[in-house]
């Protein structure tokens, strides 16, 4: 019975390395197929120069600045409220139906595709509030989209740290909050990164939440209420209208680098934080 459970634990383990490594060769496939296009050109007069007959020509300076103003902005506007919507779910909230609601709710708002966000988004911040196409109207529209994904994840770090750490402060005089503040939002703190880290990534390549919201003009933004193209919608817009194959392929390997970059430091700054709590 033992020899015949080792050979059926064997079987699974060999299937799930199999679709592991089909997984992970389709990832590099991918990788491989669109930096090898892409590389040729990414060049520093392709990130610093201004687009050119719409896109098939010059560089995307215009849609670096755009991605990077609308994409931060999501994550100030989303970061802290969803945080703070975790330590109410997991400190403070009581189990019953509206907490069961509440979490119903948001594993919902995970799964809705992103033109429905786009649409609210044209309707209530583009129209209704009058923000027209623009930083602001395409941030909050992100915001909403990355918030389930900021709660759950930090709900889950917040869980993971142990009750007793709790039933200690507070025995020695603690209250709730300094309790929070000070012994279980530290411990879980790389997970509520790791979260937003997710956010950024799902916020930068969005394409027709922003589109729909922040519109796709190719001039430099000057404030929140200009409108603004991203990386992830000039990629869809030169390659959709075959306007720039060399350019398409150059912006999508760009768009790769700077996630690969932007997950690097998290990573370091996760790993360095560890370090910092003794973990």
């Amino acid at each position: 019975m033992i020899k015949k459970n080792k050979i059926i634990q064997g079987i699974v383990f060999a299937i799930i390395g199999i679709f592991t490594l089909i997984t992970i060769a389709i990832l590099l496939a991918i990788l491989f197929h669109i930096v090898v296009n892409g590389i040729q050109g990414i060049k520093l007069s392709f990130i610093t120069e201004y687009p050119e007959d719409m896109g098939k020509s010059g560089g995307i300076f215009p849609v670096i600045v755009g991605t990077i103003y609308i994409t931060i902005l999501a994550v100030i506007i989303a970061a802290p409220i969803g945080v703070l919507a975790a330590i109410y779910l997991t400190e403070y909230a009581k189990k019953g139906k509206i907490l069961s609601l509440i979490r119903f709710g948001t594993e919902t708002l995970a799964g809705i595709p992103s033109i429905i966000y786009g649409l609210f988004g044209f309707a209530f911040f583009v129209i209704a509030l009058g923000f027209r196409w623009s930083i602001l109207s395409g941030a909050l529209t992100l915001s909403i989209m990355i918030l389930p994904t900021i709660v759950r994840t930090s709900e889950e770090a917040l869980k993971t740290v142990p009750m007793s750490f709790r039933e200690g402060s507070l025995a020695l005089g603690a209250t709730k909050w300094q309790t929070i503040a000070k012994v279980v939002i530290p411990p879980a703190m790389p997970g509520i990164l790791t979260g937003v880290i997710l956010g950024v990534g799902r916020a930068i390549g969005e394409t027709a939440a922003v589109l729909l919201t922040a519109g796709s003009s190719l001039n430099l933004p000057t404030s929140i209420f200009s409108p603004a193209r991203t990386m992830a919608v000039h990629l869809y817009i030169l390659s959709s209208e075959g306007l720039s194959k060399v350019n398409s392929y150059a912006t999508a390997t760009l768009l790769i680098i700077i996630v690969l970059i932007i997950n690097t430091c998290a990573n370091m700054i996760i790993r360095r934080y560890n370090k910092i709590l003794g973990h």
